[in-house]
This record gives structure tokens, C-alpha cells and sequence, in this order.
């Protein structure tokens, strides 16, 4: 009996690997039958429309099972293209869905053919399978998926389906038979010491494209620097031929040296009290979570319980629960169970560590509620009769919560944190030290009264102890800038940080915001200024924009009490405490100025402020902190060490505030020449 049309249907995906296969010779498409069958392949393409399925008039033909495999249509030897053989397999069934469709959908095209199948009376069994049709063949893309449909049209039953994936050049024994595939065996990849080479073994004759763009012909070698190496770098190579396959490969996605320099070129940047974000340069699996930093080099303890680790994903904004920041608060990034990355965020904008207690607040059902404070060696109950120094302060450390003298970080229904400040019991401590000073030195004097001819030997003795006392306290800093914006705020902040963890003791108004507030910009600079003086200390003028502006316009109109109008009040109050140091000569030997590279030249610096040194950071930072040690120390010989210290120390906010997140960064590198000019420095 005559049974209708077939229609097979192919879209494009992903399946398995061929090692040889079977070339057919020709660009014609083609179609067989098993024997006994009589089946022909319509000479043009059909649309693909399948249609809604129909009751089935009596015994019809219908497609039960698709079978697939791979072949080679070859123009000539070398010059073939991969192929998909489809076989369908047929069987009378009642009541079934006629008319098959095969339909062909591979990116970026689309096809349906139409194979005309008649089955001899003889050979009709109901239900049982009558032979098969080969389909030869469709060609589809290298390493593409292709799903397949077959049903009859008319459709009088669900469509039967089949995914196959084709592999792509490195799956196949014959590549050298496919032009696209050329490509795969010209590049290798090799180690020479910390370089990496991508090794191009090209025919003189053959051109050839590479992915950053390179258009060369012959044998090349590219060299790659080991530090710009990163588990997402990839390498794409093809043929200069129309429709050339590219491949792709990704050498160093388990490369160790590339998983370090992608932690060490990634920096967390602190976008509010709340959000903050990685940024790195390629995507990685990673969780972060807060923890806690004591002074004095103890390991940053995780606060997990209570909080909780948190996934992370590179430059996207995440956020943790805090209600306030402290600068003891870092945030640390791990990966494969490994601690990766970590910074105090908030570190910059609150200064240095503080000596505070953490207290973990536990609540249970019924209102009850536990607490301990976080130590070195562990959570210490509270009150509690342990030799930790929390257990001795316990007592007083409850007494401040209930006053309202700690300060809280994070609350939920489950507990809170809380920071509580131990510098009055420090100092109380340091009291009866000073006590017992007094009453040694009181006891020395009589000694000294004694022994007059060696009171002066002793008193030799005791104002050199002063003098080196003095110098390992370090020297005082007052910091004056002009807080032009938050950007410029967070970045002076670095440089506040940086500076404290070197010998010297700094002061700044973005540290002490409640004493500048109760005694007001020109009484809490005065008073600053006298004591940095009186100690020997030096005063740093840090010129932006916007201070180069309000000194301009202080000197032009003689200003002396400016009104309280923008956020430059703070630096405008302090020149009426700085001008009359520089006017009447004084300056020199207690003030530096200095400023950012790309940010400001120090010839824009007004004429007056540069009758003392001026230095650009971090281009010449050694100098500046060599003008910030006591004036009459010996020249330290880890001076550039400490200079590549705060240089490490302000990189990260100096990226933040010249390339915000979301554009694009040059090339980092700070330290000397890094500038656009050396500075004053006279």
C-alpha cells in the first residue's frame, strides 16, 4: 500500500565523539531503503510546518525509532565537510498519525525534506516494523548539538525525537580532511622559567588568526608574561578562510600560578557602610565573611556563628547586616577552602585598630540571652572566673553595655555584637604605673641628694632615656586636607592608616568628628596644632584641587573667619591656625606639603605653601617620610621599605577613587617614577 511522506527534522546541539568515519563523495543529498522498500527523496526542500495532530483513516506508515551517525561529504581528499546520516525506522500501525516529516534546524539555518516511502502489500504486518530510510545526509557545524524530529504528515501522532552531539576537531581522526579543522594541531603551549609560550606551528604558506588580533603567515611564538596569566584566559585560533571553525582552548584554567595572580590582582572595595564588592578578573566560586581583628597581631577570628558565610560573585554589589562600621571589622574571602583575600574595609574611613572587646550576644527562647567576649584563645562566657584579660574586665565590660557605652554592629532575633571600648581601663592601669615613677623617682632624688658627685652623670643618663622614649613613641602628624569629596575623604583615610602603622602618631579631623563638632573647626585645629608644635611634631599640608582653591581665594581676599558655607569649613578654618606660621617665616623645619599624582602638579601649589618641601605620593614617597622622621634622626636604612609598605597599603583606595568600579583600569604600579613629575622638594 502507498504510505505518505516522511519529514526529518534536526537542530543543532551537543553529543559524542567520532574517531573515523565513512566519506560520501559529492554535494547531492541522497536516500535508500532496506529491500523490498521503494522510497525517493524530493527534489526541493519543503517549509516546516508540522500541523496539529489528526485521527488516523485506517493503517498508515509511521516512523517508531530514529537512528544517527556521522559521515564525511567530500568535495576532494582534503576538502570535506561533517555530515549527519539520519535512519528511520518504519512500522504499520492502526489509528496511528500519518504523513513523516524529516525537519533540519541547525544554526544558522533551517531545512525540511521529504522522503517518499510505499510499502508493498506483502511486506504490511499491523504493528510489526516493515524496514528503515537512510537520509543522506545533513550537514551541520563542528562541535554543535543537533536534535532531530520525525512524524508524519499529516501528523497523527507525537513526533518522535533524538539529540545527538557532534564533536568538534579534537574528536576526529580525520581533521586533515576538514579545512576548519586545520587550526587545531598548529598550537602548543610551553613553560620556559616564569614565561609561558603559545607556540604557532604554521606552514610558510598558510595564514592564519589569532584572538587579540594577529594576522601573520610562517612559524611564530608568542611569549606571555607569567604575571598577566588568569584561569579565564583563553586562546582562539583559525584559518583566514570563509567559515573557518575558531578553536578554543583554556590552558590555564588549573594553572597554580595563574590562581595566584588572580587573587593577588583581586581587591574588595567598600562601597557604603553596608555593600561592598569583589573585584577581580575573572570569575571564581567563592564565599566571604566578616571577622574580627584584634590589635597586636592576633589572627582576624571569623564571626561565623553568628553570622554566616555568604556566596560571592565578582563585581557584584553583596551586602552584610551591619548597623555600624569598625575599623576592627575585615572581611575575609575564601575559595576551595582556603583562606584567599582578606581587608578591613572600614579601616580607611575609622582609623587605625582599636583596642575594643567584641561581646557576642546569644538569645534563646523565654528572653534568656547569654554573652562572652571574643579572645584570642576563644568566646569567653561573661562573667566568668577565667585568667583571660575579658574575664578580669568582665564585670566592667557588662556595666558599659547596660550604660550604653558599647557600641552595637549588628542585632537580629537570634544575637548581637557589640564593641566596648578598653582604653580607660588601659589607662587606669598605665596610672598606677606612672605612680610608682613617681614615687621610684622621688626615691632616686634623695639617693642623688646623697651622692651629688654623681648626680650628674644620672641626670645625663635619665634625659637620654626621655629623649629615646620620645623617639620610639614616634613623631607627631597633624593632617590638614580639604575634603573636596567622599572619594578624596576614603583616600586620605588610607593614608592616615598607612602612616599609623609607622612610627609616627597622626592626627586628623576625619578620626575625631566628635571633638571638631563640640569644640568647633578653628578651636580643635589650634589646639592640635600647638601640641603637634610643643612635641617637635610636623604639621602635613595635603593640596587637592580643592585646597589649592581655598588658600587662593583666603589669600586674595585675607579672610581670617571664613563663615561655615561648604564642605571645605574644616580646612578653611585651619589656614586662620596655618598662614601666620607661613607669613612670619616659621613654617620650614615644621610643616611638609604633599599631594596625589594624576590628581595635582605641586606648581599648582600656591607660591607662600611652597617655601617648605612638597612631594607628590606615591612617587616620592621615601622622601616624604624621611622629611616626617625627627629632625635630627639618623637616616633609616629601611626607609624604602617602609616606603613600599604604605605604598601597598594605599594602592587599593587609589584605584578606587582614579578608576571607580565599572571602568576601565590601566595598568597598576606605584612607587618611584609612577607620578607625572617629581615634586618640589625644596
Amino acid at each position: 500500500m502507498p504510505v505518505p511522506w516522511f519529514l526529518l527534522s534536526l537542530a543543532l546541539g551537543r553529543s559524542p565523539v567520532v574517531l573515523s568515519l565513512e566519506r560520501l563523495v559529492g554535494p547531492q543529498d541522497a536516500t535508500h531503503c532496506s529491500p523490498g522498500l521503494s522510497c525517493r527523496l524530493w527534489d526541493s526542500d519543503i517549509l516546516c510546518l508540522p500541523g496539529d495532530i489528526v485521527p488516523a483513516p485506517g493503517p498508515v506508515l509511521a516512523p517508531t525509532h530514529l537512528q544517527t551517525e556521522l559521515v564525511l561529504r567530500c568535495q576532494k581528499e582534503t576538502d570535506c565537510d561533517l555530515c549527519l546520516r539520519v535512519a528511520v525506522h518504519l512500522a504499520v500501525h492502526a489509528s496511528l498519525q500519518a504523513q513523516v516529516v524529516l525537519s533540519f534546524q541547525a544554526y544558522p539555518t533551517a531545512r525540511c525534506v521529504l522522503l517518499e516511502v510505499q510499502v508493498p502489500a506483502a511486506l504490511v504486518q499491523f504493528g510489526q516494523s516493515v524496514g528503515s530510510v537512510v537520509y543522506d545526509c545533513f550537514e551541520a557545524a563542528l562541535g554543535s548539538e543537533v536534535r532531530i524530529w520525525s512524524y508524519t504528515q499529516p501528523r497523527y501522532e507525537k513526533e518522535l525525537n533524538h539529540t545527538q552531539q557532534l564533536p568538534d576537531c579534537r574528536g576526529l581522526e580525520v581533521w586533515n580532511s576538514i579545512p576548519s579543522c586545520w587550526a587545531l594541531p598548529w598550537l602548543n603551549v610551553s613553560a620556559d622559567g616564569d614565561n609561558v609560550h603559545l607556540v604557532l606551528n604554521v606552514s610558510e604558506e598558510q595564514h592564519f588568526g589569532l584572538s587579540l588580533y594577529w594576522n601573520q603567515t610562517g612559524p611564530q611564538i608568542i611569549t606571555l608574561n607569567h604575571t598577566d596569566l588568569v584561569p579565564c584566559l583563553c586562546i582562539q585560533v583559525w584559518p583566514l578562510e570563509p567559515d573557518s571553525v575558531r578553536t578554543n582552548i583554556c590552558p590555564f584554567r588549573e594553572d597554580p600560578r595563574a590562581h595566584q595572580n588572580l587573587w593577588q590582582a583581586a581587591r574588595l572595595q567598600l562601597l557604603t557602610l553596608q555593600s561592598w564588592l569583589l573585584d577581580a578578573p575573572c570569575s571564581l566560586p567563592a564565599e566571604a565573611a566578616l571577622c574580627w581583628r584584634a590589635p597586636g597581631g592576633d589572627p582576624c577570628q571569623p564571626l561565623v556563628p553568628p553570622l554566616s558565610w555568604e556566596n560571592v560573585t565578582v563585581d557584584k554589589v553583596l551586602e552584610f547586616p551591619l548597623l555600624k562600621g569598625h575599623p576592627n571589622l575585615c572581611v575575609q574571602v575564601n575559595s576551595s577552602e582556603k583562606l584567599q583575600l582578606q581587608e578591613c574595609l572600614w579601616a580607611d574611613s575609622l582609623g587605625p585598630l582599636k583596642d575594643d572587646v567584641l561581646l557576642l550576644e546569644t538569645r534563646g527562647p523565654q528572653d534568656n540571652r547569654s554573652l562572652c567576649a571574643l579572645e584570642p584563645s576563644g568566646c569567653t562566657s561573661l562573667p566568668s572566673k577565667a585568667s583571660t584579660r575579658a574575664a578580669r574586665l568582665g564585670e566592667y565590660l557588662l556595666q558599659d553595655l547596660q550604660s550604653g557605652q558599647c557600641l552595637q554592629l549588628w542585632d537580629d532575633d537570634l544575637g548581637a555584637l557589640w564593641a566596648c571600648p578598653m582604653d580607660k581601663y588601659i589607662h587606669k592601669r598605665w596610672a598606677l604605673v606612672w605612680l610608682a615613677c613617681l614615687l621610684f623617682a622621688a626615691a632616686l632624688s634623695l639617693i642623688l641628694l646623697l651622692k651629688k658627685d654623681h648626680a650628674k652623670g644620672w641626670l645625663r643618663l635619665l634625659k637620654q632615656d626621655v629623649r629615646s622614649g620620645a623617639a620610639a613613641r614616634g613623631r607627631a602628624a597633624l593632617l590638614l586636607y580639604s575634603a573636596d569629596d567622599s572619594g578624596f575623604e576614603r583616600l586620605v583615610g588610607a593614608l592616615a592608616s598607612a602612616l599609623c602603622q609607622l612610627p609616627l602618631r597622626v592626627a586628623v579631623d576625619l578620626w575625631s568628628r566628635r571633638e571638631l563638632s563640640a569644640q568647633g573647626p578653628v578651636a580643635w585645629f589650634h589646639a592640635q596644632r600647638r601640641q603637634t608644635l610643643q612635641e617637635g611634631g610636623v604639621v602635613v599640608l595635603l593640596f587637592s584641587p580643592g585646597a589649592v582653591a581655598l588658600c587662593s581665594e583666603w589669600l586674595q581676599d585675607g579672610v581670617s573667619g571664613p563663615g561655615a558655607h561648604g564642605p571645605h569649613d574644616a580646612f578653611r578654618a585651619s589656614l586662620s591656625c596655618v598662614l601666620p606660621d607661613f607669613l612670619q617665616g616659621r613654617a620650614p623645619g615644621s610643616y611638609v606639603g604633599a599631594c596625589f599624582d594624576r590628581l595635582l602638579h605641586p606648581d599648582a601649589v600656591p607660591a607662600l605653601f611652597r617655601t617648605v618641601p612638597v612631594f607628590t605620593l606615591p612617587s616620592q614617597l621615601p622622601d616624604f617620610l624621611g622629611a616626617l622622621q625627627q629632625p635630627r634622626a639618623p637616616r633609616s636604612g629601611r626607609l624604602q621599605e617602609r616606603a613600599e609598605q604604605v605604598s601597598r597599603a594605599l594602592q587599593p583606595a587609589l584605584d578606587s577613587y582614579f578608576h571607580p568600579p565599572g571602568t576601565p583600569a590601566p595598568g597598576r604600579g606605584v612607587g618611584p617614577g609612577a607620578g607625572p613629575g617629581a615634586g618640589d622638594g625644596t
